[in-house]
């Protein structure tokens, strides 16, 4: 089961220029009108693992922190799984997603 990361702990990492992997696992439209910064986008979609390793080519012990819209959007959850499953040992649920970001009034890109 994956880690779980809080918006203010997700903005210190990006602040502080850490060492990791943020994806975006919504659509490709959702991700061009709004992203949080630094994230890469690998929509939650059949081939996701194969796009994932072909397009983030993370090494299996990074950190990777996944995101989708809010709480109730299950596609990173189900990204964090397949991830895990994979044989990623750092994987992290941002859960909060872009609402979250919203809320605490960061800046999108």
């Amino acid at each position: 089961m994956a880690k779980f990361i809080t918006t203010e702990e997700l903005k210190k990492k990006i602040d502080g220029e850490d060492d990791f992997y943020l994806v975006d696992v919504l659509s490709a439209g959702s991700y061009k009108a709004r992203h949080i910064p630094v994230a890469k986008n690998v929509p939650n979609e059949p081939g996701f693992l194969e796009q994932f390793e072909k397009e983030i080519a993370a090494p299996k012990d990074a950190e990777i922190i996944v995101y989708c819209a809010s709480e109730t959007c299950m596609a990173s959850q189900m990204a964090a799984d397949i991830l895990e499953k994979a044989g990623y040992t750092d994987v992290i649920h941002y859960k909060e997603g872009l609402a979250g970001w919203q809320n605490a009034r960061y800046k999108f890109e």
